[in-house]
């Protein structure tokens, strides 16, 4: 039963705590509007699916908790007291609740030390692949924030897990990469060869010209004129997808080639955000564009490793002993 479940979703909104599970299993007054609440009820539904399920004659009505008010509640010092006293565990987004692009959010610093000093624990969870963890740490030095490595969970981080988790090193198989440096530096660390990535952010197709179409083609020169194949690494046994700045179409259809001609070929992507946060003054297009391409050319659905799906907090759950149930989420939603 979920009488016993207080799992707290809260986004941050216009300084709102828009979305929370209270401790009844209760979608409550912490909701800022319908859309809102739907956002909040697939996030469960998506990391939690033996848990929260919707009920099939009636949207939006589940089962065994159900949804209440959707009236918005403004933190204040007592509400915010509650909260706290509720929670054993604090994973906060990155992007848009502790920085925006490389600006620090006002009031950031003093929330973290009142929580730790409340002998809370807490966590750091980006879909930003661009960076591993030790990228992460010399951010958060540089924002003046006293993080521990083992504290951040990057996107980047979460594909080395998944490899792990599925003994990709033990296939003796190489991994293509769409990314950046981050993804790189997390498999070094576990010992999984990759090609790809930062080396081919220049790379360019040059067709030959056997590639051109020809009309009138003998049989003595069928074979000098049959065209240019791009040749790539039938070694390679799963594409990562993750923000790539540099992405081109030699990698695109690098892994295409990977996806549709290697014989169980995975296909990962980091996440499939729409936006991403490169600086405070705009959106920025993210990785769901990236992977948009790949899945355009193959017809394959990724595996995705980042938020939200489930990876994240159950290995933070498996690792540190913790119940679904001790967590609150904090995260952002436009």
């Amino acid at each position: 039963m979920m009488r016993n479940c207080h799992l707290f979703i809260v986004a941050a909104f216009m300084g709102t705590t828009v979305r929370a599970f209270n401790q009844a299993g209760c979608l409550s007054t912490y909701l800022h509007s319908q859309t809102l609440l739907q956002r909040s009820w697939r996030y469960l539904r998506h990391a939690f699916p033996s848990k929260y399920q919707l009920n099939n004659h009636v949207r939006w009505r589940v089962r065994p908790p159900i949804l209440a008010s959707a009236t918005a509640e403004k933190l204040t010092a007592q509400t915010s007291e509650k909260l706290i006293r509720g929670v054993d565990v604090f994973i906060f987004d990155c992007d848009g609740v502790i920085w925006k692009g490389d600006s620090l959010i006002s009031g950031v610093h003093s929330t973290l030390e009142r929580l730790r000093a409340a002998g809370k624990k807490v966590f750091f969870v980006t879909n930003n692949s661009s960076k591993s963890r030790r990228g992460y740490k010399a951010k958060f030095d540089s924002l003046g924030l006293n993080v521990i490595p083992e504290e951040i969970f990057s996107s980047s981080f979460a594909v080395s897990v998944y490899l792990e988790n599925i003994g990709f090193k033990q296939t003796g198989k190489r991994v293509y990469i769409i990314g950046e440096r981050g993804i790189q530096e997390e498999l070094d660390i576990i010992g999984v060869p990759w090609i790809g990535g930062e080396d081919h952010m220049d790379k360019k197709i040059e067709l030959k010209p056997g590639s051109f179409f020809i009309f009138a083609i003998t049989e003595a020169n069928f074979s000098e004129l049959s065209g240019f194949a791009l040749e790539h690494d039938r070694g390679v046994g799963a594409v990562i997808v993750g923000f790539d700045r540099n992405i081109n179409y030699y990698k695109i259809q690098y892994a295409q080639l990977c996806i549709n001609e290697n014989k169980d070929c995975q296909f990962i992507a980091t996440n499939l955000d729409q936006v991403t946060h490169l600086t405070d003054a705009q959106e920025w297009a993210g990785n769901g564009c990236m992977v948009g391409a790949v899945k355009g050319c193959t017809g394959r659905d990724p595996i995705v490793v980042g938020k939200p799906a489930p990876l994240m907090i159950e290995y933070i759950c498996k690792k540190y002993d913790l119940q679904p149930g001790q967590i609150c989420m904090v995260h952002i939603s436009y």
